[in-house]
Formats: C-alpha cells, sequence, structure tokens
C-alpha cells in the first residue's frame, strides 16, 4: 500500500485518481506506487513524443536525486536529432529513415554530446502549440534536392540551421539562469546527471536472450541497442524500477481497440467490447510467442513513447501501470492513462531505466 503525503506530486495522483473514480464508475483504483512528476505537457501537431516522454523521464529523475522541479526544453533536442537524422540521410542516399519519429536513446545521446536547456531558455515554438508540418516539409523536401543532384553542399548544414530556425526560432548556446551564466553543456553538468546510466531494453525471441542488438524499428535511425530479455525479466525489472522510486520511459504500440487516451484505459480484453471500457473484462494471458507473432505480423508496432509513473490495481485486483502522455490534459485524467498489465506484456516494444535493475545478463 502506497502512504499518501501531502506533497505536491502526490496531491496531482489523487486528483487523477478522484477522476477516475469519477468518469469511470465501475472502475476504482488504488495507488500502489507512484512516481514524482512534473506537469503534462503537448507535442501538440508534431512526432515527437519521443522528446516529450524522456525529457519528463529525466524530469523525474531530477526530482528524485535533488527535489528540484525543472522544466527542460524538449526541442532543445529536437532540434540536434534534425541535424543528426539529416546528415544519416543524405550520406545513405536518401535510403534511410527520415521523419519526426525518433527514440529514447536519441534524447540521452544528444543530451550528453550537446547538454541539456531549460524550456525558459529555448521553447522551439512560435505559437500556442507545437506544429512541424511546415517544418519537416521544408527540411525533407531540401534533403531530396541533395540527394537528386548526387552531391553534397559543403554548406547543406547551415542549411538545415536556417531552416530550424525559421520554424523553431534560432538558438543561441548561452544564457543566465539565477544571474549565473551558462551554456547547454554546463547547464547539464549543473544538474548532476549521468545519462550513460539509462539503458534500452526490449523482449523479442529473434534474438537470443541476455544478448543486446539493433532493434529493428524504423524510428532506430541512430542503431541504438537493446539488452534483450524474456518479458518477464523485462516487467520484472520495470516493477524493481518502480518500487525503488525511478520511473521508466515506455515505448510502444497505441494503435489497438483497447486504447484510449480520451477515456484514460489501455486495455487488452479476451473479446474485446466498448463495454470494457466501462467495467473491467478479463483480459488476455500475453505469452513469448504471443509477443513474437504480433511483432511479425505488423500487429505490434512503434508508435508512440510515453513516461510510465507508477503502479495501480483495480477493484478485482487487476494490476495497472500509470503512464504519463503527451497530448495535453485529456478529459477528465487531466493527460494520464491506467494501462492493464496484459496491455504491457503485449503491446511494450521497449523500455528505457536505470540499468542498476537490468537482471545480470551482461548488459554492462
Amino acid at each position: 500500500m502506497y502512504s499518501f503525503k501531502f506533497s505536491k506530486g502526490i496531491f496531482l495522483l489523487l486528483v487523477l485518481s478522484i477522476g477516475f473514480t469519477q468518469a469511470i464508475a465501475q472502475y476504482n483504483f488504488e495507488i500502489v506506487q507512484q512516481i514524482e512528476n512534473t506537469n503534462i505537457k503537448s507535442q501538440g501537431k508534431t512526432g515527437t513524443c519521443w522528446s516529450f516522454a524522456s525529457i519528463s523521464f529525466i524530469e523525474s529523475e531530477i526530482l528524485r536525486t535533488s527535489g528540484q522541479s525543472i522544466d527542460l526544453s524538449e526541442m532543445h533536442i529536437v532540434r540536434d536529432v534534425y541535424i543528426d537524422k539529416a546528415r544519416n540521410y543524405i550520406l545513405r542516399q536518401g535510403k534511410a529513415n527520415f521523419s519526426e519519429g525518433s527514440l529514447a536513446h536519441d534524447m540521452l545521446n544528444v543530451g550528453i554530446k550537446s547538454g541539456l536547456v531549460p524550456e525558459q531558455v529555448y521553447s522551439g515554438k512560435q505559437s500556442k502549440e507545437h506544429n512541424h508540418k511546415k517544418l519537416f516539409e521544408e527540411l525533407k523536401t531540401y534533403l531530396d534536392s541533395i540527394v537528386g543532384a548526387q552531391a553534397i553542399p559543403s554548406n547543406w548544414e547551415q542549411e538545415i540551421d536556417m531552416v530550424l530556425d525559421k520554424h523553431l526560432n534560432k538558438y543561441d548556446d548561452s544564457f543566465i539562469l539565477n544571474e549565473k551564466k551558462y551554456n547547454a553543456k554546463s547547464y547539464y553538468e549543473y544538474l548532476g546527471l549521468e545519462l550513460k546510466e539509462y539503458k534500452n531494453v526490449t523482449s523479442f525471441s529473434h534474438h537470443n536472450f541476455g544478448q543486446e542488438f539493433i532493434l529493428e524499428i524504423p524510428d532506430n535511425y541512430s542503431n541504438g541497442s537493446y539488452l534483450n530479455v524474456s518479458i518477464d525479466e523485462l516487467q520484472n525489472m520495470v516493477d524493481l524500477a518502480i518500487s525503488e522510486g525511478h520511473s521508466v520511459i515506455w515505448d510502444g504500440d497505441v494503435s489497438e481497440k483497447g486504447f484510449s487516451a480520451q477515456r484514460g484505459l489501455a486495455i487488452n480484453p479476451i473479446e474485446f467490447q466498448e463495454s470494457c471500457f466501462d467495467t473491467p473484462c478479463e483480459e488476455k494471458t500475453v505469452t513469448q510467442q504471443d509477443r513474437q507473432l504480433a511483432f511479425e505480423s505488423y500487429d505490434t508496432t512503434d508508435d508512440h513513447l510515453m513516461h510510465l509513473v507508477g503502479i495501480a490495481k483495480d477493484e478485482n485486483g487487476g494490476k495497472y501501470y500509470i503512464i504519463k502522455n503527451s497530448w495535453g490534459e485529456l478529459s477528465d485524467f487531466k493527460g494520464y492513462l491506467m494501462m492493464s498489465e496484459s496491455y504491457f506484456r503485449a503491446k511494450t516494444v521497449a523500455v528505457t531505466l536505470n540499468k542498476a535493475f537490468f537482471e545480470d545478463l551482461g548488459s554492462e
């Protein structure tokens, strides 16, 4: 049982719990464990969930280690990744993925290489919500022109910077905060984080368990490695992390009938009916083979990244993971949702967490 304390973070979750009880009277959730997290944000009309989820995770890590609530810039990371993806695309002669999507390790890599900055220093926003439609179209058109000409101009990076300045605003790597001068690297050092401590874990049987491999999903343009373990071991790692006050980045499939951000639920019933959003239904038992068949048939796809911040139980004792989304404060659930254990086991593509919770499987 969770011992409720009246901190700001716990109050937020109490409100969340009340919202669920009011909106879905038959679903009564008991909070087992909750990780303090920062305010819900919106990625707007962009495919940058990966940056929002991983930055939210880092903000919780700062809360855990220092008690500071800091709002970090997602678009500082996104800007750097656009440049890196552009380089990858033109060097591979257009035979590579260039999209708005990326993965958690891309955020970590940028943080290690370039640093982090507060949102107040660089929002990358020119209106009330983020919208990268025109930005992406302009970048893709320019990159395809380079590939078509079969010649890489020496000023290509400056041209990309100009497009990013136009749509995300110009970035100046020098700022003053609390009367002290920083750049992105020195601010990262000030935060006292070690981003190399966070690693990817996945669970698919087309590679050996206990070994790392490059996960074959479209957004893994940077060839990030993932430790491969059984789904039981992956879930145990996540549960252990949560029990010890650490949150987790979740990467998975949200294109299922049982996923509804508006209703605040991600469920995996044996027989799906709309009424399952109103009262708990019996859910599927998910095996390793089920996961593999769904992955290889494209039934499970890498759609979305979110921030896993706790564990709860329904009135029948069913286990759920508390998920912080980046689609704004939807409906009565204020941007959070409850993901059933069955949905988690079936539709998790990967997680990212502190490597201290890796089991002894040669992951160092």
